[in-house]
């Protein structure tokens, strides 16, 4: 491995002084680091690495290095995006099912990566657009969830949903939550949506308190289409939430396309902790 991107949170002390020690270890063993351009301006020696856009920062990269929580990590999937290149997600924040290597585990799992001693698991994706008037006017890939959701004082909101062509049911809600397994311990999960192992391909959908309380989550095959029209959209105060972290507001007749993305998320594991873990350190299951 010759370059490797690093992604970290730039508004955080802690993550910045990680970035700038990393940095400085890559160059002294010859490899390029390579930092979006407004995390550059943050860092004290920026000599030492080549920064560029954010969309282009793993063009090349043979290894891409988040240093945060969870949102840092989704949030440099998405740019990633159709490059396949895999991903060392170290734990900077607090809840973290994502980043499951630790600070400590930080260099020795970086030299591995750079002697190829890694494995890595890949987490499915989804692709979301909207129509309007017949026209797509956004299109997203996510990690998490696509979030159909209502405004503080909006009233109900129906949401027509077909699976593969078929009309599943008219969901009327606070909102829609349409998940990748990665995503089930997410927004998801606070909706008693279901826990999937984060290696299946498969897609959920839970509402967000249904009018009918025998609306439950359901579980989809992956390739599955799943299309989601907003059929009374109260005082046009519904938004459509990415990931939790890319949002526009929808109108009455957009429609939302959910689909499985082509390309996935290739996470780097921990040697140290597998997924049920993980599960039973942030949920903790079997404490009084």
């Amino acid at each position: 491995m010759k370059k490797i991107a690093i992604f970290a949170k730039v508004h955080d002390p802690r993550s910045l002084a990680v970035a700038e020690e990393l940095i400085e270890w890559l160059a002294a063993r010859g490899v390029t680091a390579h930092v979006e351009e407004h995390l550059s301006r943050r860092l004290r020696r920026t000599t030492l690495a080549e920064s560029s856009e954010s969309t282009e920062i793993a063009a090349d990269a043979d290894l891409v290095v988040v240093l945060g929580g969870d949102g840092t990590l989704i949030a440099a999937a998405r740019l990633v995006g159709e490059r396949d290149v895999p991903i060392l997600a170290v734990n900077l924040g607090s809840l973290g099912f994502l980043t499951e290597i630790t600070l400590d585990e930080l260099y020795p799992s970086v030299e591995r990566c750079l002697a190829g001693d890694f494995e890595v698991t890949e987490r499915m994706m989804l692709m979301a657009s909207v129509e309007r008037a017949g026209e797509v006017v956004e299109l997203h890939r996510v990690l998490n969830d696509v979030v159909i959701n209502k405004g503080a004082l909006a009233r109900i909101i129906d949401m027509e949903t077909s699976v593969s062509g078929r009309y599943l049911t008219t969901f009327k809600a606070d909102g829609l939550i349409v998940s990748t397994p990665t995503g089930s311990t997410g927004y998801s999960l606070s909706a008693n949506g279901p826990i999937l192992h984060p290696e299946l391909e498969c897609i959920s959908i839970t509402p967000i308190c249904p009018h009918t309380l025998t609306n439950r989550p359901l579980v989809m095959a992956a390739d599955a289409h799943i299309a989601i029209k907003l059929k009374y959209a109260p005082d046009e105060s519904v938004f459509l939430t990415l990931d939790g972290q890319v949002g526009m507001k929808l109108l009455s007749g957009d429609v939302v396309q959910i689909t499985k993305a082509a390309h996935v998320t290739r996470l780097i594991q921990s040697r140290s902790k597998d997924y049920f873990e993980v599960l039973r350190t942030k949920l903790k299951w079997g404490e009084r």
